[in-house]
């Protein structure tokens, strides 16, 4: 009886052995497939990687977005998205960008934490197609903004913790010289909005310049959004901005007012 454990024994480490073998090899050769299909599972189908080569570790792909399942509707970058996913001593540091939208990588760092994760961003600014929001579906295909978002970031950290989020640092999007399909004024102005963490993450909206004239305010209340804002136009470009102001909110004489939430 002892002879036959002794047998045996060595048998299951060396299957044990290939089989841990085989699960490294898999991993380390993961095709960049995987990463697209996660990240199609966490945006609910909005946010896809398509035509993706390399690894889950090292790779590329074109970056859409879409209105979700069953939509019609898509937008991609026209350069492709590189990244480079490697382990560390507290999570997984992702190194990505676009070419076309950024002068330099951004890094994101992964850290498990107890009920949850936290994803810390590096102050890496950017510079992104306004149109490539018409992917998203309605209302951005019908709005169908063009010009420049201009995307700042200083210390942001961005932790789950028992289905909650919780935001630290701030945000900031420049929309510049914004234009759109439904008004023939270009540009209409250009606008500010602020993402500021806390407690109660607050979102600020303002306007820089421009005859469409934007403003808001709003927090997140329970993992929930809740802005209200306004929109006008001046009055010598009241008719040219008219079927723009039917559509961003809800009429009321010469404002249109924004409320989410």
């Amino acid at each position: 009886m002892k002879h036959s454990v002794s047998a045996v024994t060595p048998w299951r480490w060396a299957v044990a052995g290939a089989l841990l073998g085989l699960m490294l090899t898999v991993m380390v050769y993961a095709p960049a497939s995987w990463l697209a299909f996660w990240v199609k599972q966490a945006s609910g189908g909005q946010v896809l990687l398509q035509e993706t080569k390399g690894t889950l570790w090292a790779g590329s792909a074109r970056l859409t977005l879409t209105g979700g399942a069953g939509s019609l509707d898509a937008s991609t970058l026209p350069s492709r998205l590189t990244w480079d996913i490697s382990p560390t001593l507290t999570g997984v540091r992702v190194t990505w960008r676009a070419n076309c939208c950024m002068q330099q990588n951004s890094l994101i760092n992964l850290m498990p934490r107890w009920g949850g994760w936290q994803m810390v961003l590096s102050d890496s600014p950017s510079q992104w197609p306004a149109q490539w929001l018409s992917g998203l579906g309605t209302p951005w295909n019908t709005i169908q903004v063009q010009g420049d978002l201009n995307l700042t970031t200083q210390g942001m950290t961005l932790t789950w913790l028992s289905g909650r989020m919780q935001v630290a640092g701030q945000a900031q999007l420049e929309a510049i010289d914004m234009a759109s399909h439904l008004s023939t004024l270009r540009p209409m102005g250009s606008y500010r909005l602020i993402l500021t963490g806390g407690s109660s993450p607050a979102l600020s909206l303002s306007t820089i310049r421009g005859s469409l004239q934007l403003s808001g305010s709003g927090q997140w209340v329970g993992g929930k959004l809740r802005f209200n804002g306004e929109a006008s136009a001046v009055p010598e470009h009241q008719a040219a901005l008219d079927n723009l102001l039917n559509i961003i909110g809800r009429r009321n004489g010469a404002r249109s007012i924004i409320k989410v939430g």
